[in-house]
């Protein structure tokens, strides 16, 4: 039915091309872009156009190498579907010819409006911008455009290889994540959109892409505002060498191959995944001198990053499933034992919970308070958060933390990866999603009916959102947060 309405009211302006071009965007389900005229759904009060591509389908020739535009046209295209995901094992619909986006917008609503563009994590091996959880109705309907975008993962995302990468880089979800944002500067007028009120939010490999986006200057000027969700704000990136080595591993296991870019995608997954076995972290960005010129921490303390309003947070719990190893990892790192890590958290008896809680600080609490402390220091507005709520019926076994406020934000329900709210939940949910909104408006989450969030300055303060209440205060685990800054030093 939805598309019966859409598909009349399209045919209504398009016969009347005049009467069509003197309405305002926001009364039609269609967008005149480069790439053709793009007719979208209608559901409620949100408009959406998906699967709209903003590079050319990386294929054959096109593999590992960096996005190209796509070809002009005046033809009317649907854009009812999402797109493919990109290439990734758990995923069967994953295809190579994936780079593609999906707009949100207010139906009935005129622009120019702040736009919001979500890169999901995924530790750059999975994920899709499809994934029923950031479905961006919800942020639309509060008068905002939203963006969810597909970028190159695994193997075909981050292998760098002399015989392969052009000018030596192998980033190349980082270059369609730039591609996407150059599609969002030169069409999103089109869909009622600001491109001059650009605002990126991600969590987890998306956070860590947008702290590299800052520092990029390639980016520069394609984003106003960032959000920072769960960022490993310390991790190092792979040096060239490492990033050479490790795709020089993957190669080898394809000696044979006349053509790497003609190799079927089912036998890049199978070597992909053998590969992973042994280096967990084997495709995920590296410094490569060109977009990618230092880690995020050096960037942020020598104050390389743009200087855009910025809020940065992380989770109670930031472990997932599958983090096993990394734990074990950080924990070697930090030369702890288990009786270490009782000092730290004398009110934790059992190990894991012990290694959790100082994985979540190591990784995620620690690195968040100093970027925010560096960021505020070059005079750009800064806030931070701790997201500790935990929803009403998960409180008796909760899952893992690390996503949790991602529910929250897009409110969404009753999908595959996100539960039913309780009453409170979405009380909860409708000013989490508050804040993010005031931010992407003006570069400030306070607003009317929400608790005072206090900028992040010099000190300490952030704001804490936690079962019994969201309210801004000193952060409680300074002192720990401080030894573990001490450690991390070293």
């Amino acid at each position: 039915m939805r598309s019966v309405l859409a598909l009349l009211a399209a045919s209504i302006g398009l016969c009347c091309a005049g009467l069509a071009a003197a309405q305002p965007v926001g009364q039609f389900p269609f967008a005149l872009t480069r790439e053709g005229q793009m007719l979208g759904a209608v559901e409620g009060e949100v408009a959406s156009f998906k699967g709209l591509a903003y590079a050319a389908p990386p294929l054959g020739a096109l593999r590992w190498r960096p996005p190209q535009p796509t070809a002009e046209s005046s033809e009317m295209h649907t854009a009812y579907e999402y797109g493919a995901p990109c290439l990734q094992p758990s995923l069967p619909a994953a295809r190579e010819d994936c780079l593609t986006l999906n707009v949100f917008r207010p139906f009935g609503v005129d622009g120019p409006l702040p736009v919001m563009m979500f890169i999901h994590g995924g530790a750059f091996v999975m994920g899709t911008a499809s994934d029923p959880v950031f479905d961006g109705a919800r942020l639309a309907q509060a008068g905002l455009i939203v963006v969810t975008v597909n970028y190159r993962l695994g193997v075909l995302g981050w292998l760098t290889h002399s015989s392969l990468s052009e000018g030596g880089s192998g980033n190349y979800g980082l270059m369609d994540q730039i591609a996407a944002l150059h599609w969002v500067h030169d069409n999103i007028a089109a869909f009622g959109g600001d491109p001059n009120n650009v605002t990126l939010f991600g969590n987890g490999a998306g956070a860590t892409s947008i702290a590299l986006l800052m520092l990029c200057r390639q980016a520069r000027g394609l984003f106003h505002k960032a959000i920072l969700q769960s960022l490993p704000g310390r991790a190092a990136l792979h040096s060239p060498q490492e990033a050479e080595l490790v795709s020089a591993h993957f190669v080898e296991g394809l000696a044979s191959e006349p053509d790497l870019r003609a190799v079927p995608p089912a036998r890049l997954l199978a070597d992909e995944d053998r590969l992973l076995e042994k280096f967990a972290h084997a495709f995920v960005p590296a410094i490569d001198g060109s977009l990618v010129t230092e880690d995020i921490a050096a960037g942020f303390t020598a104050g390389h990053e743009s200087r855009v309003p910025l809020i940065i947070g992380s989770n109670d719990d930031e472990t997932r499933f599958g983090d096993e190893l990394d734990v074990q990892d950080e924990l070697a790192a930090s030369g702890r034992m288990i009786d270490g890590l009782r000092e730290l958290y004398p009110s934790l008896a059992k190990p894991s919970e012990l290694k959790a809680r100082f994985y979540t600080d190591k990784v995620f609490s620690e690195p968040a308070r100093q970027l925010a402390r560096l960021h505020a220091a070059t005079g750009a507005p800064s806030f931070r958060y701790r997201f500790g709520y935990v929803p009403e019926a998960r409180r008796a076994s909760p899952d893992r933390g690390h996503g949790r406020e991602l529910q929250f934000i897009f409110g969404v329900e009753g999908v595959p990866g996100a539960g039913i709210f309780s009453r409170r939940d979405r009380e909860v949910a409708s000013r989490i999603r508050g804040y993010w909104i005031n931010f992407a408006r003006s570069g400030d989450p306070n607003g009317p009916g929400l608790p005072r969030w206090d900028a992040a300055a010099d000190r300490d303060r952030l704001l804490l959102i936690t079962n019994d209440r969201i309210a801004s205060g000193d952060d409680p685990l300074a002192e720990r947060l401080d030894r573990i800054a001490g450690e991390s030093r070293k």
